[in-house]
């Protein structure tokens, strides 16, 4: 998915406000600027998969500013990821909105198969490439991965029992079990983007998976 550059609200004269004992030494760098290049970082390479010196290089500060700002590594990574999460969240629930519950399917599907694609951004889907690589010693961030996938299946599984109720699905159809369909079929092209899988691949794959939806 790609992300916008966003920046920080300073109050008037902050920039140009002279360093004293009292104040402290301003910041050299736009936090969250930085914090896009942490993002961009976890994502391609995975939360394991990068290093402190992956990070103070990307973000172009040194290991203290990085603490100061930011935590250690794993708050980092948390926080880069809730700004992940907030973009990706549009997308679903744009998805969510759509009036049928096929509708919803399709939308879903092809955007993910789009943003999973996009050449601005790294491929695949960072929540799933970080889980998939977590070993025992970053348990707690991959629980938080799972944590948020499924928060994302559970709206998915809320909007079919809504579309069930309306009639837009029939009553044999289990909502639970399409949603965990849709999540599933989306972190396989995850891992298929990564590996290189255009959008028209991806793309492909979401029309057979549409194929099975209830009628």
């Amino acid at each position: 998915m790609d992300f916008p550059q966003t920046s920080v609200f300073l109050p008037p004269g902050m920039k140009t406000a002279k360093p004293s004992a009292s104040v402290g030494r301003p910041r050299e760098f736009d936090p969250e600027e930085a914090l896009d290049k942490a993002l961009k970082i976890f994502w391609e390479k995975g939360y394991e998969g990068t290093s402190l010196s992956d990070l103070t290089e990307s973000m172009g500060i040194n290991r203290p500013s990085l603490y100061a700002a930011f935590g250690n590594k794993e708050s980092l990574f948390r926080k880069a990821l809730d700004r992940y999460c907030e973009m990706a969240g549009k997308i679903i629930q744009s998805a969510l909105d759509e009036p049928t519950s096929r509708g919803v399917a399709e939308k879903f599907l092809n955007t993910t198969a789009e943003c999973l694609s996009n050449p601005c951004s790294p491929r695949g889907c960072m929540a799933v490439q970080s889980a998939l690589a977590c070993g025992a010693e970053a348990d707690p961030v991959k629980q938080e991965l799972i944590s948020r996938r499924c928060a994302t299946e559970t709206k998915i599984r809320e909007r079919m029992e809504r579309a069930q109720v309306e009639g837009d699905l029939p009553a044999s159809a289990c909502p639970t079990a399409l949603a965990s369909f849709l999540a599933t079929v989306t972190q396989g092209m995850s891992v298929k983007a990564s590996a290189g899988a255009t959008g028209e691949e991806l793309r492909a794959v979401a029309k057979v998976a549409l194929g099975a939806w209830p009628s």
